[in-house]
């Protein structure tokens, strides 16, 4: 728990009873959460925190680069606190995320898009979407 106090206070962040409940929550699942997901597994603990505090929350922590923010669908965004570079298999179905720390060789594509671009690359999120074996064995 410490090193997590450390690590807001190192963004400037206020540790808060709720924002290191929030941060402590993201940090030990693998599960890409939702707020809103964050907000009902947590309110039984903190029962005055309120939906807009874990949304403000989850920005702060996604502003200063602790968390990631990524869209699964149309109306989801998930979080992820693993903020190492990884890619994401997500079910188009059922929209479960899993984590992908496979090697994925893009050196050529980046050069390419540094000459073209003008930009320096320094990083990029890629997800891949498809169907997962619980969704595609239910549709036998």
């Amino acid at each position: 728990m410490n090193q997590l106090s450390e690590n807001l206070k190192a963004n400037k962040l206020k540790v808060t009873p709720q924002r290191l409940a929030i941060y402590t929550y993201l940090m030990g699942t693998k599960s890409h959460p939702t707020v809103e997901t964050i907000y009902n597994d947590l309110k039984n603990d903190f029962p005055t925190m309120s939906l807009a505090t874990v949304y403000k929350t989850v920005a702060s922590l996604r502003d200063v680069h602790l968390v990631k923010e990524f869209n699964v669908s149309e109306d989801s965004n998930r979080y992820d606190a693993d903020t190492s570079t990884h890619s994401h298999v997500i079910c188009t179905k059922c929209h479960n995320v899993t984590d992908y720390f496979g090697k994925i060789d893009l050196e050529n594509t980046i050069d390419d898009l540094e000459k073209l671009s003008e930009f320096k690359i320094n990083s990029y999120d890629i997800n891949f979407y498809g169907i997962c074996d619980k969704c595609k064995n239910a549709n036998k």
